[in-house]
């Protein structure tokens, strides 16, 4: 792949985005006000501004647009807080994507907070655990964007579901 500018790269990336926005909704409670279309859109935009950025292969476009998706979704999460004063927080179950077990739900600005507890402790982890959660990425995929060897990422995201099971199932 080339490097691309966005507005020639989404038409060839449109659908693995809706596709990786309709995986995110899924995650989230039933009745979330945010739509795969609106998370597309809101990707689109959040990457556009990011004028100079020209994207080396697909899997550099997907890690930004992982990232973008949390921020969205963090975003989107915190403003309902707000509005709410405190209630209706949004709830994503992790079960299949973290490994854990139970009928865990988890609060997305929750995860949000021990992935940034994480990072401090273990930067690459939490990026693995934002890349295959956020992004949809694939151990290679990852293994790619990171620039380090899949079995190094499958060792981190061991170790990050470990980390994140026993900070948020307590």
């Amino acid at each position: 792949m080339t490097p691309q500018p966005l507005n020639e790269l989404m038409p060839e990336v449109y659908d693995e985005l809706r596709h990786l926005a309709e995986a995110s909704m899924r995650q989230e409670r039933a009745g979330h006000t945010l739509q795969a279309t609106a998370l597309v859109n809101e990707i689109y935009l959040r990457l556009g501004h990011q004028e100079e950025a020209k994207w080396q292969s697909r899997a550099h476009f997907f890690a930004a647009a992982s990232q973008a998706v949390r921020r969205i979704l963090i975003d989107h999460a915190r403003k309902k807080k707000a509005d709410k004063r405190g209630g209706n927080r949004k709830q994503i179950p992790l079960e299949d994507a973290m490994g854990l077990g139970g009928n865990s739900e988890l609060e997305i600005l929750d995860l949000d907070s021990a992935l940034c507890e994480l990072e401090a402790i273990d930067a690459r982890a939490a990026n693995v655990v934002a890349l295959r959660f956020f992004g949809g990425l694939n151990m290679e995929e990852i293994s790619n964007v990171l620039g380090v060897s899949k079995r190094t990422i499958e060792g981190d995201w061991t170790t990050a579901r470990a980390w994140l099971r026993s900070r948020l199932e307590t």
